[in-house]
């Protein structure tokens, strides 16, 4: 592999800054830097991408032409606390008034794309009413997620008690921002066989990770590697759209990678990591030495344990490739999903339509009962019909896989990394031996943690490390402390959380002593139909619904001796998100008030969601 190292010729870059319009009089902030191509393997061939090939837009502040400006509405038009969906003849933005101050952002999740004005407006940020992620209204920075981009803001002025918004054309056609990064730099110096970071797995932890370091001033070398033969790639899609090309489902393009100085390695396999000498070893024995090390390698699939796993009709979903030739070979034929995970609903959700029957086995008698609870479960079950708990021989010709997942830590086992029985690593919201310092290290003078804590020095939160000083681990393979929770240590597979996990622990790397707070947040679709959920709910004893199961319009609030832990709904929004924005303030929600608002329908108290209660 010794290709993929050789060292690249230095590239000129030009990264364009969205100035907001009061600093636009200033120098412009378009540093020169330089630039390493993206290794990228495709079909095992190394291929080097240089950013002339893959030009990045330019700043569309540049061309007055691009600017707009329009009369929204009356300054007494909103109350304190509203948000309203503007149309500025050339696109929409989201107007909000709060404490007395008018923002202007945009009006669409980056995402997914939800209408933010069906969110929930709280504490000086928007979040969204689908999958939870939160804005800063001020900035229109993302704050929690899922996604990688920020919302464009945009300048407010009042004139005669009148509210203009002045924009960019473009922002408003794409409606998402990718934050300011550091410059980058030239590997020419670099020892090309070593980094600074390393980063092991490229999901969403991984490039959050990636992009946190940059956005945070690193500028020294950073290495992403995958078995994947892809750039990461929106996972969840998978299973949900099984026929999207890698490059329609991909959260970054090739000149991404380029402009930042991101190095991702393709196919490539870490066997072993040597904690002493600081040293991942490669399954092809290649050797590469590393500072700082993130492990966010993720869950792999449960496989089957029976007779026939082996078929080359049997399948489970992990890569792009997987999913559409499933698809392909499903089309018109009988397929049979074994569990009734949230993957195999969604794979039988998605194949439904195309099949010429699809057959869903599981030994349990209702699916999501673990999560969801039973009355919620079999509410699901009508979307339409499973076959549970039978005897009875399916034919097959396609078989689909979903019986859950394990870490993939295996390589691990060896290294003194601390994993647990069931194979998470283990992190901690203090390390014991080490905390952040301002060290330095590299050439180039970019903060990263020192090893050495001084003697009186005061312990720093060092979440998302393990048990060895330089090593995080991140996303789906972890378990970590949860705040909601009284800080107990839990496995939160969701994408959203795996976002965190990956800001987080780059945050640490650089010494910010940061903790994690965010409320878990996911979501299923299956059949037309989606539930949210907000919050941890293991242990729940208690499930208190409003709404009607059969017309599949509810929300479910998951209780704990008097505590609510967690929320679903089904056609519900954006009451998962109301509760999510609840909980993240660190309030309470007691179970008496949910079973007031149930008992008296839409017109029950619910100072809960409004900030009143307790």
């Amino acid at each position: 592999m010794g290709g993929c190292f050789s060292k690249p010729k230095p590239v000129e870059v030009k990264i364009e800054v969205v100035i907001p319009e009061k600093e636009r009089s200033k120098e412009e902030m378009s540093p020169n830097g330089k630039a390493s191509p993206l290794i990228y393997k495709v079909n095992g061939t190394a291929r080097h991408y240089h950013l002339e090939e893959h030009p990045i837009a330019s700043n569309p502040y540049h061309n007055p032409k691009d600017m707009v400006e329009a009369s929204v509405c009356h300054v007494k038009d909103l109350e304190n606390g509203q948000m309203r969906e503007v149309d500025l003849g050339c696109g929409k933005a989201l107007l909000i008034k709060e404490s007395g101050e008018f923002h202007a952002v945009g009006h669409k999740c980056p995402h997914y794309g939800a209408p933010l004005v069906k969110g929930v407006l709280s504490r000086g940020r928007v979040r969204c009413p689908w999958h939870g992620a939160c804005f800063n209204i001020g900035t229109g920075d993302i704050e929690d997620f899922p996604g990688l981009d920020s919302l464009p803001r945009f300048q407010v002025k009042i004139e005669k008690e009148k509210v203009y918004i002045r924009a960019s054309k473009q922002a408003l056609q794409t409606q998402k921002r990718t934050k300011m990064m550091a410059k980058c730099i030239s590997l020419s110096n670099y020892n090309l066989s070593s980094t600074n970071v390393l980063i092991i797995g490229a999901g969403a932890a991984g490039l959050v990770c990636a992009e946190t370091l940059r956005q945070e001033g690193f500028s020294d070398r950073i290495v992403m590697c995958t078995m994947d033969r892809h750039l990461p790639y929106d996972r969840p899609k998978l299973s949900k759209s099984m026929d999207s090309h890698p490059e329609q489902i991909a959260l970054r393009p090739k000149e991404f990678f380029c402009t930042y100085d991101i190095e991702v390695l393709t196919e490539m396999q870490v066997a072993a990591v040597d904690i002493k000498s600081k040293i991942a070893v490669f399954k092809d024995g290649f050797k590469m030495e590393y500072n700082k090390l993130l492990i966010a390698t993720g869950n792999m699939p449960k496989a089957l344990s029976c007779k026939g796993k082996e078929m080359e009709n049997v399948f489970n979903i992990r890569t792009p490739e997987d999913a559409n030739r499933v698809v392909k070979l499903a089309t018109s034929k009988n397929v049979v999903i074994v569990g009734a995970s949230f993957l195999g609903m969604e794979v039988a959700a998605y194949l439904a339509e195309r099949a010429h029957s699809v057959s869903l086995v599981e030994l349990e008698e209702v699916p999501f009962k673990k999560f969801f609870g039973e009355r919620v479960g079999r509410a699901v079950m009508k979307l339409k019909e499973v076959v549970l708990k039978s005897g009875k021989v399916l034919r097959a010709d396609v078989c689909v896989v979903g019986v859950g997942a394990v870490p993939a830590t295996g390589f691990l086992k060896q290294s003194g990394i601390n994993i647990d029985s069931k194979g998470f690593i283990v992190v901690n919201k203090v390390s014991p031996g080490a905390a952040p310092v301002g060290g330095r290290a590299g050439g180039t003078g970019s903060p990263l943690l020192t090893e050495e804590l001084p003697g009186d020095s005061k312990l720093l939160p060092q979440m998302m490390q393990t048990n060895i000083p330089g090593v995080f681990a991140a996303g789906d393979a972890v378990t970590f402390p949860l705040a909601l929770r009284n800080n107990k240590k839990v496995n939160v597979p969701h994408w959203q959380m795996a976002h965190m996990h990956g800001r987080i622990a780059a945050l640490n790397m650089l010494a910010h002593g940061t903790e994690i707070n965010t409320v878990p947040y996911l979501w299923t679709a299956m059949f037309g139909k989606s539930i949210r959920y907000a919050g941890h709910a293991e242990g729940f004893d208690d499930v208190v619904i409003q709404g009607d199961l059969d017309e599949l319009k509810f929300v479910a609030f998951y209780t704990k001796s008097d505590e609510v832990v967690a929320v679903a709904s089904m056609n519900y929004d954006p009451i998962v998100s109301k509760v999510a924005e609840v909980l993240a303030a660190g309030r309470t929600i007691r179970k008496r008030d949910v079973e007031l608002f149930v008992r008296h329908g839409k017109t029950g108290d619910m100072s809960w969601l409004t900030g009143k209660g307790s």
